[in-house]
C-alpha cells in the first residue's frame, strides 16, 4: 500500500513596488515594466501526494472557484513529471481575492514547487517557469520570491538587490476593479514619447533599489477615476505617516511603507476601519528558507527549486 507524502506550504502575496504600462504589443497583451516584492501576508496550502495507478486531484477550496488555478497547476506538474497519483489539496485563504496581490497565482506556484518534492521527480527551473507562464503572468515570480524586475508581460524576471527591512500597511477595501477595462482606459493615453520616458524613469528606479522615492503605478490614473475611494485610501496612508503609498497591480489593494515597525503598527491601528493589515517585505533568502522549512522532510537542503529526496 502506497504511503501519502504530505506538506503544509506557504503561498505569500506580492505587491508591485512600481508598475509602468508602455503600450499594446502585437500579441494583444501590454508591455510592462514592474518591480515585484513578496510580503508577509500569505495563504497556506496543504498538499498530499500518494502514488497510484491513475491520477485524481481533489481540492478543498473554501471559495469553490471554478477552474481553480491550483487544480490546473497540479495537473500540469503531474503531466510534466509523468507520474500518476492521488493529489489532495486544502487551501486556507488569507490573501484577499481580486486585490492585485497575486493570491491565486501564488497558490498555483506553491503547487508547482511542492508536487515535484513530494512526487520524487524533478522539474528544472526553466520547465517550472514555462508551466507557470501557462497559468498566468504573475505565477513565474512566485517560483522565485524576493524583489525582482518583471518585463514583457511580467514573466521575464530579473533579480534586484533585496529591499531593506521595510514595514507597511495594506488596505484591501473589497472594491472590484475590472482589469481589462483598466487596460482599455489606459491604452489611448500611451504615447511613444511617454513610453520612452517611462523606460528611462523605470531604469532609474531599479538602479536605486532600496529607495522608495519615485515609485509609481500607471493604473492609478484610470482606476482612481473610476473608484475615487481608492485615491482617498492612498491619501489616508500618507497622512498616517507613510513614506510612500501606492496601489498594487490594477487594484484594489493600496499599501503604505513606513519608517519602522512601530510606525506601521500605529497606522494599521488608526486605519482599522478600512481593513488594514500590517505587512513586511520578505526577501528572496527568507522566502526560500520558509519553503525549505516547510518541505524539510522531503527535500535536499540548500537547493532551488527544492529537490526531492525521493528522486531516482
Amino acid at each position: 500500500m502506497s504511503v501519502a507524502r504530505h506538506a503544509r506550504v506557504p503561498a505569500l502575496a506580492k505587491i508591485n513596488l512600481d508598475l509602468r504600462v508602455l503600450g499594446k504589443r502585437p500579441d494583444g497583451f501590454h508591455e510592462l515594466r514592474t518591480i515585484f516584492q513578496t510580503i508577509s501576508l500569505g495563504d497556506t496550502l496543504d498538499v498530499s501526494f500518494t502514488p497510484a495507478r491513475r491520477t485524481t486531484i481533489a481540492l478543498d477550496d473554501p471559495l469553490d472557484i471554478p477552474d481553480n488555478l491550483v487544480s490546473r497547476a497540479a495537473r500540469l506538474a503531474l503531466d510534466s513529471m509523468r507520474v500518476n497519483g492521488r493529489v489532495e489539496l486544502r487551501l486556507a485563504k488569507r490573501i484577499p481575492m481580486g486585490a492585485g496581490l497575486g493570491g491565486g497565482s501564488s497558490d498555483a506556484a506553491a503547487v508547482l514547487l511542492a508536487l515535484p518534492a513530494l512526487g520524487g521527480r524533478a522539474i528544472p527551473l526553466p520547465g517550472l517557469t514555462g508551466l507557470a507562464a501557462q497559468l498566468g503572468s504573475d505565477v513565474p515570480f512566485f517560483l522565485l520570491g524576493g524583489t525582482a524586475a518583471g518585463i514583457g508581460t511580467g514573466t521575464e524576471l530579473f533579480p534586484l538587490p533585496e529591499m531593506p527591512t521595510i514595514h507597511g500597511v495594506l488596505l484591501s477595501p473589497g472594491i472590484h476593479v475590472n482589469t481589462a477595462q483598466a487596460y482599455r482606459d489606459l491604452s489611448p493615453r500611451l504615447t511613444t514619447d511617454l513610453q520612452r520616458n517611462k523606460i528611462h524613469s523605470f531604469q532609474s528606479v531599479t538602479w536605486d533599489a532600496g529607495s522608495v522615492s519615485g515609485l509609481r503605478n500607471d493604473f492609478e490614473e484610470v482606476v482612481f477615476e473610476q473608484h475615487p475611494a481608492l485615491a482617498g485610501l492612498k491619501k489616508r496612508l500618507l497622512r498616517a505617516g507613510a513614506t510612500a503609498a501606492l496601489m498594487t497591480g490594477s487594484g484594489s489593494a493600496v499599501f503604505g511603507l513606513f519608517a519602522d515597525r512601530e510606525a506601521a503598527r500605529r497606522a494599521a491601528k488608526s486605519l482599522g476601519e478600512f481593513g488594514s493589515t500590517q505587512i513586511s517585505m520578505v526577501s528572496r533568502a527568507r522566502y526560500r528558507s520558509l519553503w525549505h522549512r516547510a518541505l524539510a522532510e522531503h527535500v535536499k537542503p540548500s537547493t532551488w527549486p527544492p529537490q526531492s529526496r525521493y528522486s531516482r
